[in-house]
């Protein structure tokens, strides 16, 4: 297999520069990524697109940055902040020295315009709840802003990290209308806007001014002049434009090449340990056959996550034996111990304990109902291989899963209706409570609690996860609502995977970073030889 994927990698790379697309090599000190897809567009309070994130992050900055280890909190935007005795006012202290690409001064009004506008219904963020509860944002002076919650909020300063919480320019803004992020973006980050042509190529150019990156960087400012954000949507001219110098790095590397890379001259990896991106299955547990707990625990035990991730990742992703990756905040080892691991035999006993028994076809059935439920995900190479591989696990123990995937296009409109049994998706979490908070809370039905979990209970320890004043309460809050997850098999955890960075001989510092997914983040640290 080693030898095959070298040849293939080498082959491919020797058959680059005959593209016409890819006909040249990257230009001097210009930076070029290559990624799959776009985004609709590139305004932090309206996208939750990875692959709008990546080039946001670059174009703007949020008042905190978080640290490589995913979990300590940095300056950003704000060289300090206090939090009130009642946890309900944040008082950030900004930077003086800070500029929009305009040349226009960074202030606390921006703080407050652009937090305001997030929260704003008008806006129609989809994302506006990872603010808190906003009392207001106010801007005290021009160096000041109290951040005002309704109530206490935990997880404000990791969420303030997020690309969502980028500070824009208000009045871009409100000259582009609808159009912003569209047509161009006015932020204080690394890199300003130059020119967007969709599904093509996003041309940033460096910030003269900027000299205030996170402390996790080690150059306060940009080494490169230009990055060009370049669409590949074909996995293999991906790694020919990279192999052949045409392009500079890219996280967007095919699992089955990963292996084969580490042989190959040209190209250098780096892997982002602390990582947290998800696959999982989850059941709509209001829904005939998997209403039934036995029928969760049995698809528990009967699918073989090892052999699955093995087959459908090629080792570029690690099996997921809990709900949540061990490394990140608000973990619980005693959570992960409730989830059933693979015991087909177990399986087996469960369901035949439960009343299950197997018909003349060999699937089961109780009460005159077939153990058969409908899955529905979206159309990709990864879901394709894993659910394939579910449902010959869960035949063998009588257990009838429909698979019916769906393109992007019109597959997020499919996975908002009751029309599914259980459902496949991956997704990235800052942490426990960030995770949970989104997928178990009654108040997030249909999406995204597509499981229709209402859990008085369960509503209640995550809202004491969020609200507690001290670290010790919201984390036994959030350690007893993963506890009685995982007791009822809400989910079949499936893989969690890796994030590494390929990059070419001329491109050095680059280190994959992990927030929301993203590799480069800032990319501050890169620079090139040639």
């Amino acid at each position: 297999m080693k030898n095959w994927l070298y040849a293939g990698l080498l082959a491919l790379g020797a058959a680059a520069p005959a593209a016409e697309a890819l006909a040249q090599a990257a230009p001097r000190n210009t930076l070029v990524v290559l990624r799959e897809i776009d985004a609709d567009r590139y305004d932090p309070a309206r996208s939750t697109a990875r692959g709008a994130g990546e080039v946001i992050y670059m174009m703007s900055d949020t008042l905190v940055s978080l640290d490589w280890d995913q979990k300590t909190i940095r300056p950003g935007l704000a060289e300090s902040w206090t939090v009130s005795e009642d946890g309900k006012t944040y008082t950030f202290k900004l930077r003086r020295d800070v500029t929009f690409c305009d040349g226009k001064p960074f202030t606390a009004r921006d703080v407050a315009y652009s937090i305001k506008r997030w929260v704003d219904p008008a806006t129609r963020s989809p994302v506006r709840w990872r603010a808190g509860p906003v009392e207001d944002v106010v801007a005290v002076d021009d160096y000041t802003v109290e951040y005002k919650l309704k109530e206490p909020y935990g997880e404000l300063l990791y969420q303030l990290t997020l690309f969502f919480a980028s500070i824009v320019d208000q009045a871009t803004v409100e000259k582009l209308g609808d159009n912003f992020g569209v047509q161009g973006f006015n932020g204080t980050g690394p890199f300003c806007w130059v020119s967007w042509a969709p599904r093509q190529d996003f041309v940033l150019q460096r910030h003269p001014n900027y000299r205030w990156a996170p402390p996790l960087y080690q150059n306060p400012s940009p080494q490169v002049d230009r990055v060009i954000w370049r669409v590949i949507p074909e996995a293999n001219t991906r790694l020919a434009a990279l192999q052949s110098g045409q392009g500079d790095v890219t996280q967007y590397i095919p699992q089955f090449a990963i292996q084969g890379l580490r042989n190959v001259p040209t190209v250098k990896l780096a892997r982002q340990e602390t990582y947290f991106w998800d696959f999982f299955m989850g059941f709509k547990v209001d829904k005939p056959v998997v209403s039934d707990p036995a029928i969760r625990r049995a698809v528990n035990l009967a699918v073989n996550r090892d052999a699955v991730v093995r087959a459908t990742f090629f080792g570029a992703a690690d099996p997921a034996d809990a709900y949540l990756n061990p490394r990140v905040r608000g973990y619980d080892a005693e959570a992960a111990k409730l989830v059933p691991q693979f015991n087909a035999d177990e399986a087996r006993r469960v369901l035949d304990e439960a009343g299950w028994k197997p018909g003349s076809d060999g699937i089961r059935e109780k009460d005159g109902q077939r153990a058969s439920f409908l899955l529905y995900g979206l159309q990709t190479n990864e879901w394709r291989r894993m659910a394939e591989a579910m449902q010959a696990d869960l035949r063998r123990v009588g257990i009838d899963m429909r698979v019916q995937l769906w393109d992007a296009t019109v597959g997020w409109g499919k996975l908002a209706t009751q029309e599914f049994d259980a459902f496949v998706m991956s997704y990235p979490y800052i942490s426990a409570t960030d995770g949970f908070a989104l997928y178990f809370d009654s108040a997030n039905k249909p999406t995204p609690n597509r499981m229709n979990w209402t859990d008085a209970e369960t509503d209640r320890l995550l809202n004491q996860a969020k609200t507690g004043l001290t670290e010790e309460a919201r984390s036994e809050a959030i350690a007893q609502a993963q506890r009685r997850i995982a007791q009822a098999n809400v989910w079949l955890p499936l893989a969690r995977e890796q994030l590494w960075l390929a990059s070419s001989q001329r491109t050095e510092g680059a280190r994959p970073h992990g927030i929301y997914g993203v590799a480069l983040y800032k990319g501050l640290d890169i620079r090139l030889t040639r």
